[in-house]
């Protein structure tokens, strides 16, 4: 069986949707407007169109991160109230273990259990073991 028969409606709904570039907090196309399949390695199936980020693309990203830590409230958060942030993403992660092993699968052609045993359990360990 593929994990293309295992993913949930809710994944297959996510990758259904062509995926931009999140710059700025905001979810937006390349600006060459350009795409690239991305698929599947253990079936070569498609699994979705991604947003092509290009040079122009690296500089308004760069610039939005700058000014995100120059006038943001990063810069300014205590390490404990950056550690509490990074372990609410790390429950998140927890919370939707599920989706982020599919989608785990799917981007590298590995077996979901794989994925659902080893990948999300060590990146939620990950977040905890920095924000302590």
């Amino acid at each position: 069986m593929t994990i293309a028969a295992e993913i949930t409606k809710t994944t297959r709904d996510f990758v259904g949707a062509t995926r931009h570039l999140l710059i700025g907090g905001q979810w937006v196309e390349a600006v060459s407007g350009k795409t690239f399949v991305t698929t599947d390695p253990a079936t070569e199936q498609e699994i979705t169109h991604v947003a092509h980020g290009e040079a122009e693309d690296i500089d308004r990203a760069v610039a939005a991160a700058r000014q995100a830590f120059e006038e943001g409230p990063w810069r300014k958060i205590t390490p404990s109230a950056r550690g509490q942030i990074l372990w609410r993403l790390a429950d998140l992660l927890e919370k939707h273990a599920d989706e982020f092993a599919e989608l785990e699968a799917l981007d590298n052609g590995k077996p979901l259990s794989v994925a659902r045993t080893a990948d999300v359990p060590l990146a939620v360990d990950l977040f905890r073991y920095m924000a302590g």
